[in-house]
C-alpha cells in the first residue's frame, strides 16, 4: 500500500488546498516568480492554473526498479523551471507541447496506468505542477489508486513544497545536474542550483530513505539520484558524488547516465557539442566508486 493510502483524507486534501493557494503569487518552486496562475498568468516555467501534460503511458526505459515486469506509469508534463540548453525533451520541456488537463483527467490519466498493470505512477518533471498534481491525487485515491508515486524531477525543487509532499511521493528521483553554480547558471539559467538541489535531495532522503527494492526486484520506496555525464566534465561529477555519498548516504542509488549527445542550443557551446567519450562516462563512474557509491551504477 502506498503512503498516501494511509494519511487521513482530509490531510491529504488540506495539503492540496495549501499547495493550490502557492499558486497565487507563485513561489512552488525556488524561482519564486510571483506570477498568479490561479488566474492565468504564466510562470517562469510557461505555465498556468492547469496542469499540462505531454503524454502518459507504460515506460520500459526507465530504471530498472521502476520498470519491474510491467513498466513504469509515466506522465510526462509540459513545461520545466529550467531551461537546459542540452535538454533532449526539449520539445516538452522548452516549448511546451502538450495539452492542459483537469485534476479529474490527469487522477483517471493515474488510475488508468495502475489499471494496466504499472508498478508506480511517475510523474516526469513535476517540479512547477505539485498542486496541481496533489490536487489530482485526492481524486485519485477515490477511484482507488494505491501504487507509489514517483517524483521525477530536475532536484531544483523548493524544501518548502517538498514538505507537502511528505507522505505522499515514496519514490524521488531527482537529478543531480551540477557540481558547481557556474555551469548551472551557463547552461539552465539556475545560479544557486547546486544550493537548492543539495538541500532539496537533502529532504527528499530525510522524507523516504535509501531506495527499497521488493523481492521481485521493484522499488517500494526512497531515493533514486541521477547524474548525465557532460564532455569535458561541465557537469562537475566530482562534487556530485562527494556530496551524495558524505552528505546523504553511501547507500544512495546513483544512475551515472552516459546517453548525452548534443540537442537543442547545446551546438551554441563548443564544449557541448559532441556526445561524451566512453573514456569519460568511465571516469565518472570510477570517481563514483570511489566514493563510496555502489548501488545503481551501469543501470
Amino acid at each position: 500500500m502506498a503512503s498516501y493510502n494511509q494519511m487521513p483524507p482530509e490531510t491529504l486534501r488540506e495539503r492540496a488546498k495549501t499547495a493550490l493557494g502557492r499558486l497565487e503569487k507563485c513561489d512552488v518552486c525556488p524561482r519564486a516568480c510571483g506570477a498568479n496562475r490561479l488566474v492565468g498568468e504564466l510562470g517562469y516555467c510557461r505555465s498556468g492554473r492547469l496542469a499540462r501534460v505531454s503524454s502518459f503511458t507504460p515506460h520500459f526505459g526507465e530504471e530498472r526498479p521502476l520498470v519491474g515486469a510491467h513498466g513504469s506509469g509515466t506522465i510526462f508534463m509540459a513545461g520545466c523551471n529550467l531551461s537546459c540548453v542540452f535538454c533532449q525533451n526539449y520539445d516538452i520541456s522548452q516549448l511546451g507541447e502538450g495539452r492542459e488537463v483537469s485534476s479529474t483527467k490527469l487522477a483517471e490519466m493515474m488510475v488508468s496506468l495502475q489499471e494496466g498493470g504499472c508498478h508506480n505512477i511517475n510523474f516526469v518533471t513535476p517540479t512547477h505542477f505539485a498542486p496541481q498534481i496533489l490536487e489530482a491525487v485526492v481524486e485519485a485515491v477515490e477511484m482507488g489508486l494505491s501504487v507509489p508515486l514517483v517524483y521525477n524531477s530536475g532536484g531544483y525543487d523548493s524544501v518548502e513544497t517538498l514538505l507537502l509532499l511528505d507522505g505522499i511521493f515514496d519514490i524521488y528521483m531527482p537529478d543531480a545536474k551540477y557540481g558547481s553554480d557556474a555551469a548551472a547558471e551557463k547552461y539552465s539559467d539556475a545560479p544557486d542550483y547546486t544550493r537548492v538541489m543539495k538541500a532539496a535531495i537533502r529532504e527528499m532522503h530525510r522524507q523516504v530513505g535509501p531506495l527499497e527494492i521488493d523481492e521481485g526486484g521493484v522499488a517500494v520506496r526512497g531515493l533514486l539520484v541521477r547524474h548525465l555525464v557532460l564532455p569535458e566534465n561541465q557537469a562537475g561529477t566530482r562534487e556530485v558524488v562527494r556530496f551524495l555519498a558524505e552528505e546523504i548516504s553511501p547507500e544512495t542509488y546513483l544512475n551515472v547516465m552516459a546517453q548525452y549527445h548534443p540537442c537543442y542550443k547545446a551546438r551554441n557551446y563548443p564544449e557541448l557539442s559532441r556526445p561524451i567519450t566512453l573514456r569519460e562516462y568511465a571516469e565518472a563512474v570510477n570517481l563514483a566508486r570511489a566514493a563510496g557509491l555502489d548501488r545503481g551504477l551501469g543501470i
